[in-house]
């Protein structure tokens, strides 16, 4: 068994998890390397990652550089003398920095690689549709998620559930991959597949206020995926048309009803305990929906004191 000396790179809460595991495991973390802090809120005061709150609490020797090319980094780096990293949402990495340990840079990824590399690949899955997706590990090379496949896991996507349910259970699944890809890399028996290139590979392109938007002339599934696919960040959003007024909304849940009906697409209907919208061959059941300067409610919280114009409608 290899004598492990670990540097953990990572984030978010989803990075959180492994290093969690990691640590939990007795494994050797000698460094972390997370976001720098960024000022927050209305106070702009300080705020940590979730992997540095994480990491000092457990002691461990944090490091936070602007710039992953920066000699002083570097050098603090090597001093880690780590011969094994693991990366998990954090940024691209300088090639200096990936080949600098003995035993290799993998990282975890949210897909089923070679499907959905990029920045947001478990909001796409949903978006379009999938039926299953999963975590992989592989070793890091000069491009966006291309190197060489260690392990992969395949989970099934409930056709209700939403981001956030998504990103949970692929958080804990993930962690324990990348404890699997360890033990294989401590025993020296870790084998490699290449990943396949075609034409027809899917891509998790960044989320933006262009692709978040929703087309109510989309077909009802495709607006419904897309609405769960991006609950609860950064979610949906379209522009409400409501007598003189024209607000930008967020609609964080919905579901879909099939049914035939002579209502142009966007055309809302709403009750006192109902919003709906028209789309083609069907409506999209609203149920959390956000409106400017507001909090999240319900739908009904909404229509206990929103009213609609008979002519209302969704753009």
């Amino acid at each position: 068994m290899k004598d492990l000396r670990i540097v953990f790179m990572g984030t978010p809460d989803f990075a959180v998890a492994t290093l969690k595991t990691l640590v939990e495991h007795d494994y050797n973390i000698v460094g972390v390397i997370t976001a720098p802090d960024k000022p927050a809120g209305r106070g702009q005061k300080l705020n940590e990652s979730a992997v540095k709150q994480y990491a000092v609490s457990q002691n461990l020797t944090v490091l936070q550089p602007t710039n992953l090319k920066n000699d002083a980094f570097i050098d603090e780096l090597k001093a880690l003398n780590a011969n094994l990293q693991i990366v998990v949402a954090f940024r691209m990495l300088p090639k200096i920095v990936w080949q600098m340990p003995e035993y290799g840079t993998f990282n975890l990824h949210a897909s089923l690689l070679p499907n959905y590399r990029g920045a947001a690949p478990i909001n796409w899955a949903i978006i379009n549709g999938e039926s299953k997706t999963g975590v992989s590990t592989f070793f890091i090379d000069e491009k966006i998620d291309t190197g060489d496949m260690i392990l992969q896991e395949t989970i099934h996507i409930n056709p209700d559930e939403n981001a956030g349910s998504l990103h949970d259970t692929l958080m804990a699944i993930g962690s324990d991959l990348v404890l699997k890809t360890v033990v294989l890399i401590g025993e020296g028996s870790v084998k490699t597949i290449p990943q396949t290139e075609s034409s027809d590979i899917k891509t998790a392109y960044k989320l933006d206020r262009d692709n978040c938007k929703i087309d109510w002339n989309d077909t009802l599934e495709n607006i419904h995926n897309l609405i769960r696919g991006l609950s609860p960040y950064p979610a949906a959003w379209c522009s409400l048309v409501n007598g003189n007024d024209t607000l930008d909304i967020k609609i964080y849940g919905a579901d879909k009803e099939t049914m035939p009906h002579n209502h142009s697409n966007g055309t809302i209907i709403s009750t006192k305990k109902e919003l709906k919208v028209a789309v083609s061959k069907g409506y999209i059941i609203i149920k959390d929906i956000k409106l400017p300067g507001k909090r999240t409610m319900d739908v009904k919280s909404l229509l206990n004191g929103y009213d609609f114009d008979a002519d209302a409608k969704m753009r």
